[in-house]
């Protein structure tokens, strides 16, 4: 396979798909995400929007310093200091790339810009020029490619190549276009547009009427080389194209998507995890590759001609995007070696704080179940939350039935054991109030509570997530454990923390 077939990955989860709302991130977890997708090859990690907020800068910068391999994007308006901005914040990248974009259908330009389309131009050709003079990989966006007019597309697209854009990207920024529509802008493109030999192009689309896989890869077929997209399929509205999606459909149809890319897909499904155990999203069970039913099979006649031949009803192997299956069975008497061997086959390498940690808690919960899944250890590892914390859980014991319910709750807070029993209307508030009385925190509301269960059976462990709100901050926190009440009590201690950590920041950062 030659190199003109080579697609680029531009993974965009730490920017649009962090504007999914409740999928914002902090610093520390931007740039776990951020050393996954640089392991697992991605192309170009774009880290944020650097003007946006002093938050978005940080991380970018962060991104910069500790990407390796991966080109970083900072994205932009078409406006100096947002690019300014951009480039400041990309210093330290060994790699950087400037995206800039300006919309370009007629909708946006009137009502969004108030700008006439010759303006539009202008700004764009200025905004790459700017951007050129801090690097020579700059992006430029069409922002609703997909609405705009076919002569004032490539007319855009042209002055862009002409001011030094080497990618130009043609986004369906609203999940409007159907795959054949979607095909024929990039093959207009290509056959109207002069100079378009001297830039890649780039597809970006938006699910909103569950297209936007199957649109990002008719973009491919009709030669874009660059897939812009998200892991999970996290983004604005109904999300952005899953990376774990686009790439799978190429490897498995090779004979009629005959691409390739960078990805170890061996590392999708931690990466899927890792994602939904930051956000506190989870993926449905029935999502394509990453669900928890992706290659689970209960019917009859399924699972008979799974017994004679795994081709009859699967079409691609657990092991190809890191499930990988084990003969090693895990229990209460397995030791420290058989432990690590398991992680080392699902793909995670901890370091020896982390490592014990997570042993402890394995051991922990390998005494309450008979046996210990896949799932379960990976949510375990996502219950990452108690160490060097302000508040740390200790014990919880929980009285529930119809003659009243209350929690009587011990935590280790700035580091003095302190202990409480508080009721509530039901046993679950009772915890929190419990939480509420050992460390108060009027102002703090609790806008999402959620629980489902990681595995099968009357022993499956609880994953709980906690959402926090106070004064426009918000955490997430997620646990999991085989009793629900003692997961809840985690799950909020955990989304506290994180709180905790937020105000401090907002507290100690200069005012504008």
């Amino acid at each position: 396979m030659s190199e003109k077939d080579r697609v680029i990955i531009f993974d965009t989860t730490l920017r649009d798909g962090e504007q999914s709302p409740g999928c914002s991130m902090h610093l520390e977890e931007k740039l776990r995400m951020a050393e996954i997708l640089d392991q697992m090859g991605v192309d170009v990690i774009e880290a944020g929007f650097p003007i946006a907020s002093q938050g978005d800068f940080e991380a970018v910068q962060g991104v910069a310093k500790c990407v390796k391999n991966a080109a970083v994007a900072g994205l932009c308006r078409a406006k100096a200091s947002d690019i300014e901005a951009s480039a400041e914040a990309l210093k330290p990248a060994e790699r950087k790339r400037i995206h800039t974009f300006i919309s370009t259908s007629p909708l946006h330009m009137k009502h969004k810009l108030q700008m006439p389309p010759e303006e539009v131009l202008n700004a764009a050709v200025e905004s790459i020029t700017t951007a050129r003079k801090f690097t020579d990989d700059v992006e430029w966006s069409a922002e609703d490619a997909t609405r705009t007019e076919d002569d004032f597309l490539c007319q855009c697209v042209e002055a862009a190549i002409k001011a030094g854009a080497r990618t130009i990207n043609l986004p369906d920024t609203v999940g409007y276009s159907i795959p054949e529509e979607y095909a024929a802008m990039f093959t207009m493109v290509l056959n109207r547009v002069p100079n378009i030999d001297k830039a890649i192009l780039s597809v970006h689309c938006h699910n909103d009427m569950g297209l936007a896989a199957a649109n990002s890869l008719a973009g491919i077929t009709a030669g874009a080389r660059q897939a812009e997209c998200t892991i999970n399929g996290i983004g604005e509205r109904a999300g952005n194209a899953a990376m774990e999606e686009i790439v799978m459909a190429m490897r498995t149809r090779q004979d009629m998507l005959p691409y390739k890319t960078g990805i170890d897909t061996t590392m999708i499904t931690m990466a899927s995890r890792t994602l939904s155990s930051i956000t506190g999203f989870n993926v449905q069970p029935n999502k394509a590759i990453v669900g928890a039913n992706a290659f689970a099979h209960e019917s009859g006649i399924h699972q008979d001609g799974m017994l004679k031949n795994e081709k009859t009803y699967e079409i691609m192997t657990p092991a190809s995007v890191g499930l990988r299956k084990s003969d090693l069975v895990l229990g209460k008497h397995s030791g420290r070696h058989a432990f690590k061997k398991k992680l080392a086959e699902m793909g995670y390498e901890l370091g020896d704080n982390a490592f014990q940690d997570a042993f402890k808690r394995f051991k922990d919960l390998a005494d309450k179940k008979k046996t210990v899944f896949d799932e379960d250890i990976i949510a375990l590892l996502g219950d990452d939350g108690a160490l060097n914390e302000r508040l740390k859980f200790i014990s919880l014991s929980v009285k529930a039935g119809s003659d009243g319910q209350s929690a009587i709750l011990e935590l280790e807070v700035d580091g003095a054991i302190k202990k409480t029993e508080a009721a509530g209307n039901g046993p679950v508030d009772a915890i929190f109030n419990a939480i509420r009385d050992l460390f108060p925190h009027p102002d703090t509301d609790l806008p999402l509570y959620q629980v489902h269960a990681v595995t099968g059976g009357t022993d499956a462990q609880a994953e709980v997530t906690v959402k926090l709100e106070e004064k426009g901050r918000t955490a997430m926190g997620q646990s999991a454990d085989v009793d629900t009440m003692v997961a809840s009590a985690r799950a909020y201690i955990y989304a506290l923390n994180k709180l905790l950590r937020k105000r401090e920041k907002s507290i100690s950062e200069p005012g504008p």
